[in-house]
């Protein structure tokens, strides 16, 4: 074999490596794409089943709600009502003094459970939230805290935040329940402020109060809220951010998309 036909053999030999070597480039460029476009595709599952999920999950808590509250309202409410014209009844006919008085004892109770029964039977037929937007659902909420005068709640709001998806006004809702009755309960704290404002598509919630703060990574038990306030928010897509330094507070910041 000449000289000339050894260097065209090492040339093509070459050609041939280099283009074996690109092609297992290539492939693994594609395989990586095509990787990283599957996971893609599961987490868009994943988020999409997620939010259907969570959806089914607040119509079905719904549904049960007012289920509960029309059979506490036509069934219990009924027979405590005529349980309650019986012990009238009873005290008319009876004319010992001392039978009379446990009689109207009996009904006092009766009376009592039965408008104990119907506020809860509205409160679980009750759809202010469907009905009211979140700016006038926080307010009132607020004023109700107000109203226990155990500490005093700002409520600052942004006209132009409207929201139209029951489930994250819903979610919203329950996590400004949720932070409110931890400040009140655990924080010790003398103010609580409650700030709602929309930014570039993005509804921010920020709740924060001046109590006694705490350590965010030792939440225990007593942490279950906060957690379940993570997880709603994780849930409707949004990001959470709990932030608490000691005697100075607990601030919580929920940036949720909307469109």
């Amino acid at each position: 074999m000449g000289e000339t036909q050894i260097i065209i053999t090492l040339i093509l030999f070459n050609i041939i490596f280099l283009a074996f070597i690109a092609g297992i480039l290539i492939f693994i460029r594609e395989y990586r794409i095509k990787k990283k476009t599957h996971l893609k595709q599961i987490e868009t599952i994943d988020e999409t089943h997620k939010q259907e999920l969570l959806e089914t999950q607040v119509e079905i808590q719904m549904q049960t709600m007012q289920y509960i509250g029309r059979e506490i309202h036509d069934n219990i409410g009924q027979k405590l009502t005529l349980a309650s014209l019986y012990t009238q009844q009873l005290a008319f006919e009876n004319k010992a003094p001392q039978v009379n008085k446990c009689i109207e004892n009996i009904g006092g109770i009766i009376n009592e459970s039965l408008s104990e029964l119907r506020r809860l039977s509205k409160s679980l037929t009750d759809n202010s939230i469907e009905i009211h937007s979140i700016s006038e659902l926080i307010e009132n909420e607020c004023e109700k805290i107000n109203a226990l005068k155990k500490c005093v709640v700002h409520f600052t709001k942004d006209s132009k935040t409207k929201i139209e998806s029951y489930q994250i006004k819903s979610i919203i809702f329950r996590i400004t329940q949720e932070f409110l009755q931890n400040s009140i309960k655990h924080a010790n704290c003398e103010n609580i402020f409650v700030l709602l404002k929309n930014t570039d598509n993005t509804l921010v919630l920020i709740l924060k109060d001046d109590g006694k703060g705490f350590n965010t990574n030792a939440l225990n038990s007593e942490g279950i809220g906060l957690k379940n306030i993570k997880k709603r928010t994780e849930l409707i897509g949004g990001q959470y951010k709990l932030e608490s330094l000691d005697q100075k507070g607990t601030t919580l910041t929920i940036e949720i998309p909307i469109k």
